[in-house]
């Protein structure tokens, strides 16, 4: 049997790598879970059922880390010894700073026009960026550029709040 300090990877018998095929994920998922639900331990005692709720909660957490893309990044550099340290490490590239600069005078704009339309736009764009760096996060954690991954996952994270900013926009001007 797996520990609880075992690595979420290891908890579901993954390669400890960005690249993972989500089809054995969720499959090793529902493995662990049919294995550990407290359900199952319904009769048991006491010990059993906390231990057993343990496990679910453990499983339930890793699973939840593995599947989003930015966390299981975040997770692959904490495996690593590298704190990505979003919250006190905000120095990017000046080309970032300035393409983060003109999405939020573009979400600005298309809010106090209340352009819903330019708004959709840009938060496709957003996607697309996301979707691109995502790939590009791959091939720096699968090749072992740890720094360079740490610089990208702080880079996503922003596009992610600059995201939620944009659906934040539109359901207020669609409410």
């Amino acid at each position: 049997m797996a520990s609880l300090t075992d690595s979420h990877f290891t908890l579901f018998g993954l390669p400890e790598q960005f690249a993972i095929e989500t089809n054995a994920l969720d499959e090793a998922y529902r493995t662990v879970q049919s294995q550990v639900h407290p359900d199952r331990f319904a009769a048991a005692g006491d010990a059993q059922k906390r231990i057993a709720m343990q496990w679910a909660t453990r499983a339930n957490e890793a699973y939840q880390t593995l599947r989003n893309p930015l966390r299981r990044a975040t997770y692959l550099l904490h495996l690593r010894g590298i704190d990505v340290g979003a919250e006190n490490n905000t120095a990017m590239e000046p080309a970032f700073l300035m393409q983060q600069m003109e999405w939020r005078e573009n979400i600005e704009d298309a809010a106090a026009a209340k352009n819903v339309d330019a708004l959709d736009a840009l938060l496709a764009e957003l996607r697309d960026e996301e979707r691109a760096r995502l790939g590009k996060l791959a091939v720096l954690l699968d090749s072992g550029a740890n720094q360079a991954a740490s610089e990208a996952v702080r880079q996503l994270m922003f596009i992610e709040r600059v995201a939620a900013d944009i659906d934040t926009q539109i359901e207020r001007l669609e409410g």
